[in-house]
């Protein structure tokens, strides 16, 4: 255990001291800042008033810092005791506006609620696939965390907000030099230049853009609009909770395909956090759903987008080498009192998105080559050749071809979702599937 632990800096039971645990905790605050760029466009999507939006976001804040506590603080029956923040789920996005376009904010939060619910339901039956995951898919499933933020990273690395949209020499620019600084930091720097490299790149990337690209400044400046210190409101449909019978379906896909992602990303956070397991540890996994539910459902309660586990705070506590849960706890915390200061929270969402773009590639590196060492540390064979590459085929070809899997049967639609479930889930099948015939020869030698 302590070979497999020497190079962290802290481990996943260990406190940092006050400062250091202060400003890591605001690193990974700065990556959950970014999903708020959702609620934002919610309420474009809604016509929402100013007072909307500040409430929306509020509500969203909370159910994620409730959540990132729940998760990591180590309750008995509820959360993985792992590093791993809460944030606005983008796989909810477009489901959870058709709901408010449908009903309003009452039915996406009596949606949400339903669709918490679901999570919590499965949550059990992850304690019996512990024969289904040998280390070779767990390796595959922590790759495809990395993976599945590809599109974010790069999207928001050349500076795109819509498609169509065209890329700027600044924006490339700001992208590279934001992530040459993050890496060069983590790989040449010793000490608090090492574990606080997000933020230092951060820091010169954002410098860089106020330098190059003047419209930053003004964009800075409408911060004034917000009021420093607000709370939620309960009006415009927050006091309200209402369901849809024709909208159930859906919201179960939805669901189980975000089940699958927080499996994969606990997965992960476990295989960071206790090196020296070498098969998973099934217990926190489930209590770790289980908390990701109760967030989601809470998230509806409350009146706020949906939350979902984060894969770039699990990046980035890898690849500093700090994985202690208090972190997440303490971001946790900074999350809530931050919902209360929209001029802060609008501050810090106006990032460049270069500079966010960096942050979650330098985030989702560490991911992808981690799942592929896992992967290749056990001796290879042609049958999880074939586990391996079917799956990669299907589950990448969701990013590639999303417009083929929306013309599916829902059936099909339920699990080819994102590449990270729908890797998952075929990858658990085909090795069930190729190796029938050693299952057949233990239970013909076992009747001997």
């Amino acid at each position: 255990m302590a070979k497999n632990r020497k190079n962290y800096e802290y481990t996943v039971n260990q406190v940092p001291p006050i400062g250091h645990l202060l400003v890591l905790s605001f690193q990974h605050v700065l990556l959950m800042v970014m999903s708020l760029s959702l609620p934002i466009l919610f309420v474009s999507q809604m016509n929402g008033t100013p007072q909307f939006a500040i409430s929306l976001i509020a509500f969203s804040m909370l159910a994620a810092g409730v959540g990132s506590i729940v998760q990591s603080v180590g309750l008995p029956f509820i959360g993985s005791g792992y590093l791993c923040p809460n944030l606005c789920g983008p796989s909810y996005f477009s489901l959870s506006l058709s709901a408010a376009w449908t009903g309003g904010i009452p039915l996406m939060r009596g949606m949400i609620i339903i669709a918490g619910l679901i999570e919590m339901a499965i949550a059990p039956i992850i304690q019996k696939l512990n024969k289904v995951f040998p280390p070779f898919i767990v390796g595959l499933v922590v790759a495809m965390v990395g993976v599945s933020v590809i599109k974010t990273s790069i999207s928001s690395f050349f500076g795109l907000s819509f498609h169509g949209d065209a890329i700027q020499n600044f924006d490339i620019l700001i992208g590279v030099v934001s992530l040459m600084i993050m890496v060069l930091a983590n790989l040449w720097g010793k000490g608090f230049i090492k574990i606080y490299c997000l933020i230092i790149g951060m820091l010169g990337g954002w410098i860089l853009a106020l330098i190059l690209i003047p419209e930053y400044w003004h964009t800075l400046i409408t911060v004034k609009d917000f009021p420093i210190f607000a709370l939620p409101t309960f009006e415009e449909g927050f006091t309200n909770i209402s369901f849809d019978p024709k909208m159930l379906i859906p919201f179960v896909v939805i669901a189980i395909s975000g089940s699958l992602k927080s499996f994969g990303n606990l997965l992960a956070a476990q295989k960071i956090s206790e090196p020296e397991l070498e098969t998973p540890n099934f217990d926190p996994i489930r209590k770790g759903l289980l908390a990701d539910g109760f967030s989601t459902a809470l998230a509806g309660l409350l009146g706020g987008m949906a939350v979902d586990t984060s894969s770039s705070n699990i990046g980035l506590a890898g690849a500093t080498k700090v994985v202690s849960r208090w972190i997440s706890v303490v971001a946790g915390i900074m999350f809530i009192i931050l919902a209360f200061f929209p001029m802060v929270i609008s501050a810090l969402s106006m990032m460049p998105k270069p500079v966010l773009g960096a942050s979650v590639l330098f985030a989702g590196s560490f991911m992808i080559s981690t799942g592929f060492m896992q992967m290749f540390s056990e001796k290879w064979s042609p049958r999880k050749t074939f586990v391996v590459g079917i799956s990669l085929f299907f589950g990448l070809s969701t990013a590639f071809l999303p417009e083929l899997y929306a013309r599916s049967p829902q059936f099909i639609q339920t699990f080819f979702t994102d590449p990270l479930p729908t890797t998952t889930v075929i990858a658990v099948i085909l090795n069930l599937l190729f190796n029938l015939d050693v299952l057949f020869e233990k239970f013909k030698n076992r009747g001997k």
